[in-house]
Order: structure tokens, then sequence, then C-alpha cells
């Protein structure tokens, strides 16, 4: 090393000090966010252009540390650097040192002012590195606490540690929920489902098991930047149809919905039981609500099935009218013959009508559609061997 070099060394040791308060009093005068800060955050920022200056000096002894001195300068504090400021106002740190420094030197020496330029690109190329891993690093865990939270939901086994989780998830779901099932290939387009979700007005949670696609749906808090009221408004089915290009051919069943994210585990349990009977209705729609599946899935075997159509359904119409479940078992009895049911019942036909509309009023099911009659029947007999095995009387005319 030269003795010029040497002499500059010993100069730049002996005004570290001042350069550091300039800097400090630089930041409060040229920065707002930084005199907005916490006495802690500010401390650790300053201390990251306190030790910014000390690593030039390092580096301008051994050009070539570059790329550990410049990473140093982020080793001081760097969580506390990455919570307190974000990459653009790092820039502006680095920028406002670099000032201060120059400043100082320039007048003394042309090549130690080029060498704070040099350290300077330096030092903003090691920061965007320092953010881009936190930001890979943060991605990373993102991906598996989401992959934690469908988990939780998928097999009901939610603690009291789930709604800390899904709120680091920055979920944005307001109110009700709902979970839709289907089939994907190994890669899927994560980003291009969330971009469809959010133009749907929709959340949305992503879980990939082997070729089983999970959607935890929620609609938005808050209307997106230019949606029309119609856009923020959409039902759950609606909102799947969206996403349905998202999956791979075959089923695609969406599970009822539910008040909250933190009970959506019914809803996942009624959409994979009907994963697992969709194809046994020939005509079934893409997506298909789950609860239009009941009876495949209580053939197979569900036991939320069974409860929902007994609850749902025969429940409701029992507590309701002894006369209402009859004629329905009537009706459905002689392949919904209108007739047929008024002469087994000694009423006129134009009854039969007002008491089938009456229970479409009372449990939202028709009973004059084929496929509706297909779930109402199976409510009957599910709901009949429930109660002893015998079919409920009608009340007293």
């Amino acid at each position: 090393m030269d003795r010029t070099k040497e002499q500059e060394l010993a100069w730049l040791r002996t005004i570290t000090g001042e350069l550091s308060t300039r800097t400090i009093t630089r930041l409060d005068e040229t920065l707002p966010w930084y005199g907005k800060m916490p006495p802690s955050r500010r401390s650790s920022v300053g201390l990251v252009a306190q030790t910014g200056i000390s690593s030039f000096i390092q580096w301008y002894e051994d050009p070539s540390s570059t790329p550990w001195i410049a990473s140093d300068v982020f080793g001081a504090a760097p969580r506390e650097l990455l919570r307190s400021i974000s990459l653009q106002e790092t820039l502006q740190l680095i920028r406002v040192v670099v000032s201060v420094v120059e400043e100082r030197v320039a007048p003394r020496s042309e090549p130690l002012r080029e060498a704070v330029l040099h350290y300077s690109r330096d030092v903003a190329f090691a920061a965007a590195d320092v953010y881009a891993r936190a930001a890979e690093a943060r991605g990373l865990w993102d991906a598996r606490l989401e992959a934690l939270v469908v988990d939780s939901i998928l097999t009901g086994e939610s603690d009291d540690e789930l709604p800390s989780r899904i709120a680091a998830l920055g979920w944005h779901g307001d109110g009700e929920a709902a979970v839709l099932v289907g089939t994907a290939e190994r890669v899927v387009d994560v980003d291009q489902l969330r971009r469809s979700a959010r133009h749907a007005g929709a959340d949305v949670l992503i879980g990939l098991q082997g070729t089983r696609l999970v959607l935890v749906l929620g609609r938005l808090d808050a209307p997106l930047p230019g949606a029309t009221p119609a856009e923020t408004q959409l039902g759950f089915l609606e909102i799947a149809g969206r996403l349905a290009d998202g999956f791979s051919d075959g089923p695609l069943v969406l599970g009822p919905t539910v008040d909250n994210l933190v009970d959506a585990s019914r809803s996942a349990r009624a959409a994979l039981a009907g994963v697992a009977v969709a194809r046994s209705w020939r005509n079934a729609p893409r997506p298909v609500a789950a609860d239009d599946l009941l009876p495949e899935r209580a053939l197979a075997g569900d036991g939320l099935a069974r409860r929902t159509l007994i609850e749902q359904i025969y429940e409701p119409l029992a507590a309701h009218s002894g006369e209402l479940l009859e004629t329905l078992w009537c009706y459905l009895d002689n392949g919904r013959s209108l007739e047929a049911t008024a002469r087994e019942l000694f009423v006129h036909p134009n009854t039969v009508r007002y008491r089938l509309k009456k229970v479409s009023e009372v449990i939202g099911w028709n009973a004059t559609g084929a496929r509706e009659a297909l779930i109402l029947q199976s409510a009957l007999i599910t709901g009949s061997i429930a109660h002893n095995g015998r079919r409920a009387a009608p009340s007293a005319k």
C-alpha cells in the first residue's frame, strides 16, 4: 500500500465519528419517515448507516472484500431493518450516507471520491439482494403456513392458533367462506388463481395435495379499485365457476357456505365427500354444489349428508305439518303425478299443487323437478329411518 493511501485511510478513521453524526443529522432533516420512527427503530437504521461508513473504510483498504463488506452493512440489524423500512427507503438511506461522505472527502482527493461512488453502487446491489432473499424466504414461509392452514381445515383439526395463522397470511375474506375441491396437475399456476379470485371479489387459500387441489374461498372485505358492485357480490358458486379453468378435468365440488373461515372444515368435509361420488350423477354441472349431491353422498355412507337431509328437509316439514310431509310422500310414491296423489289423499289436484308449493316455501326445494325429487325422496327415507323407521302420520284435520 502506498504512503498516500495510508494517509487517506488514517484521515478517514479520524473523521468516522464526524461522518456518523452528520449522517444522522441529515437523515433527520431530509427523510420524513426517519423522524417519525420510534426511537428503537431509528437506532437500528442509524446503526446501519454507521456500519456503512465503517465498512467503506475497510473496503477502501481492501477493495477485493466487496462482496463481504457490502453484505455486512445490513448484517448489524437485518431483521429490524427489513421490518422498519422498505427497499425504496433503504436506497434513500444509502443516498444520504453517500452524499454526506462524498461532500466531506471530495475536496481532499478525486480518487477517494470515485471510491465512494464505486462503493455506493456495491452497497445498493447488496441492499437489493438482502430484500430479494427476505422476500423469497417470506414467500416460502407463507406457502408452508398456507398449506398448514388448508390442511387444518380439511382435517377439521383446528386449534386456538388457527385464527392467528389465518391473520398472518393476510387473509382479506370477510365473514362467510366455502371450500372448492377438484383435481389439478402437479404444477398449478397459483398466481393466476389468485388473480382470478381477486377479480371475482374473493380471497383464496390454496392447497395442492398430490393431484387434489383445494381452494378456500372468502369474499373480499373491501371492493377492489375499479370493481363494479356486481363483481364484489358474486355468490360462491359463481366465483367457483370463474376459477374452474385452474382445475383439471374431473369433478369440481363446492362445499356449503359457512359463517367464517374457522368453521370451513364443515364445508371441506362436504366438498370432499361430493368429489368422491360426483361421477355417479351423469349430468352433474361443473362446478356442482355439494348439497346437490346429498343422495349420492348419503348412499355412500356420508353421515354429514344424512344429517343435512334430515335437518334441512325432513324435520322442517315434520315440524311444520304432517299433512305436507304425507302429501310429499304420496306425490313422490306416485311418480310425481298430481292426479294419482289427489286420488290417494281424497283431495282435489289443486290442493296437491298448493301443498307442494308450500313444501317449496318451507324447505326451499321444489318437488316437481326430477333431481330435486330424488333429493327430497332421499330425505324422506333417511328421516323416516332415523325416526324409528316409521313414516310420519298426517296431522288431524
